[in-house]
């Protein structure tokens, strides 16, 4: 968990772990905590600052957060079809 409890935070930080245990394989490492954390801060510097993100626009969360506007990005397709549903 963490500090505030916060189940929405907890999701979070449940995602940070996933992320650094599947592309950085950090639980493959046998090292020492100081050298972990070292491994960590390198990883997370460069999921931040290097690696581009699809969710982001292929833009690194570095980038998209030095923006002055962001651009909203919506799934909503256009050109749906509204056709009544029929019953046979």
């Amino acid at each position: 968990m963490t500090e505030s409890y916060d189940p929405y935070a907890n999701a979070v930080a449940e995602r940070v772990n996933g992320i650094l245990k599947q592309e950085f394989l950090l639980e493959e490492y046998d090292l020492s905590l100081e050298e972990m954390k070292k491994v960590v801060k390198d990883a997370v510097n460069t999921y931040n600052t290097k690696r581009p993100h699809y969710s982001c626009g292929y833009l690194t969360p570095e980038q998209m957060h030095s923006q002055c506007e962001v651009k909203m990005k919506t799934y909503k397709k256009s050109h749906r079809c509204w056709a009544s549903p029929t019953t046979v």
